[in-house]
């Protein structure tokens, strides 16, 4: 089916009776200005297709105002006759077509038969001697719900979140994360020992000293000792508190001692006690 024939069957469902035509006769369609009055053979509309035609308006009142829109009428002095015949063709098109209707579209009808009905009447009158109009009730129903529809259709014009537009939303990434330490091996410690020693040996410096210890004073304290005593044990001839160069010094005095045959060193028996012993002349 051609989409115009589609859009001219959705548009003029409900309209009013076509010049030439019989009263009782409503077109199903207008296209090219032409009366559509039979759907072709061909074509099948399910009934259920078109409730999206009734879902369209929000309710009678919305029916009421966009009949009184298309047809360019002054809402404050309403043709009843002309606006209660066109709504009751959309009723019976909408009844013919299966559609099911609201019970609030059928009310709005009958008000307006007993508003139709009321103005074939003689005009009632007020206390204030002023003649009350049928459709004034109506008239204020429709301007209150037009102030709300162009309300409405005003906000729907502001830009809506997450419609028009959307939030952006971020979170920064968790970058903690737990690096395992490196084990340091052996290498490790040398090179690092031997690149303090390198920096150390920069900031070196080379004085001379008179020694505090004599290897001739060490000698003479030596043998002083071992001639006094019959045997003198090894670990008995250094001073601990001396450190290192006592030690040394100690020991290159008992060589030069032994050296010179003025002492001798002997031991009973293997991993036995090491002991001096002067030598008689």
């Amino acid at each position: 089916m051609d989409s115009k024939v589609e859009e001219a069957i959705i548009e003029d469902t409900v309209s009013e009776s076509a010049p030439g035509l019989p009263d009782n006769v409503v077109p199903l369609a207008r296209y090219r200005d032409q009366h559509i009055i039979e759907a072709p053979e061909d074509l099948y509309i399910p009934p259920e297709a078109l409730k999206i035609f009734l879902e369209a308006f929000e309710g009678p009142l919305d029916l009421l105002l966009y009949l009184i829109r298309k047809n360019d009428m002054d809402i404050l002095d309403i043709p009843v006759a002309e606006i209660t015949l066109q709504y009751t063709k959309y009723i019976e098109v909408m009844q013919t077509l299966e559609i099911e209707l609201a019970a609030d579209y059928l009310v709005m009808a009958a008000t307006l038969a007993e508003i139709k009905s009321r103005l074939l009447l003689p005009r009632v009158v007020n206390d204030e001697g002023e003649e009350v109009d049928p459709r004034a009730d109506l008239v204020r129903q429709l301007q209150e719900y037009e102030q709300f529809k162009i309300a409405g259709e005003n906000l729907n014009e502001l830009p809506i979140r997450g419609r028009d537009f959307f939030m952006a939303k971020t979170m920064a990434p968790d970058l903690s994360s737990e690096v395992p330490l490196p084990e340091a091996t052996m290498r490790d410690l040398i090179l690092a020992m031997q690149d303090v020693i390198r920096r150390a040996e920069l900031n070196a410096s080379h004085s001379v000293v008179m020694e505090p210890l004599s290897i001739r004073e060490r000698m003479s304290q030596v043998l002083e000792r071992c001639q006094s005593r019959e045997t003198l044990s090894f670990s008995e001839c250094f001073t601990l508190s001396e450190g290192r160069p006592g030690v040394v010094v100690t020991f290159i005095a008992m060589l030069e001692l032994l050296k010179q045959d003025l002492i001798s060193i002997v031991q009973t028996e293997i991993f036995a006690p090491i002991y001096l012993k002067a030598k008689v002349a």
